[in-house]
């Protein structure tokens, strides 16, 4: 199982690390909803990573320096990595979402819901990408896998 769940995250950090170059390498294009959306989603996964490690945590729709972007995703990636190999995935976490409303989950049901948050909206910013003009990224799982 934990083979399995790096491989998810090896694949989240790869397309996560592809966006941000396409974002880049488009700016002038891109729009403030699109920049939007690749903070949100390296936020998110700072976010569920501080809830297991019990870690203080960025704002989920905080905008950050785009060139911290990558250092942000490769943190991010890091850190999920440690927990997957280092925690018990039965584990119950207790955490208040942005809200501040209590909930707990396991540390694999975050571990998936990261990889599925990340890439629901990566498909979101290709959309984006493509209203703007800009080739979209064919991040499919089994694109990665090929």
């Amino acid at each position: 199982m934990k083979d399995k769940l790096i491989d998810l995250f090896e694949y989240t950090y790869h397309f996560n690390k592809e966006m941000i170059k396409t974002i880049s390498e488009n700016i002038s294009k891109a729009d403030e909803k699109a920049i939007s959306l690749i903070n949100h989603t390296l936020n998110a996964q700072q976010i569920w990573n501080s809830r297991i490690l019990n870690e203080k945590s960025f704002e989920v729709w905080q905008i950050n320096p785009f060139e911290s972007l990558n250092e942000i995703n490769h943190q991010n990636y890091l850190k999920s990595i440690g927990i997957i190999k280092n925690s018990d995935f039965d584990k119950r976490i207790e955490y208040h979402n942005s809200r501040g409303a209590k909930f707990e989950n396991t540390v694999f049901e975050i571990l998936f819901h990261a990889v599925n948050h990340s890439t629901y909206h990566r498909g979101q910013i290709n959309s984006l990408l493509k209203q703007n003009g800009i080739k979209p990224i064919l991040t499919d799982y089994i694109f990665y896998k090929r």
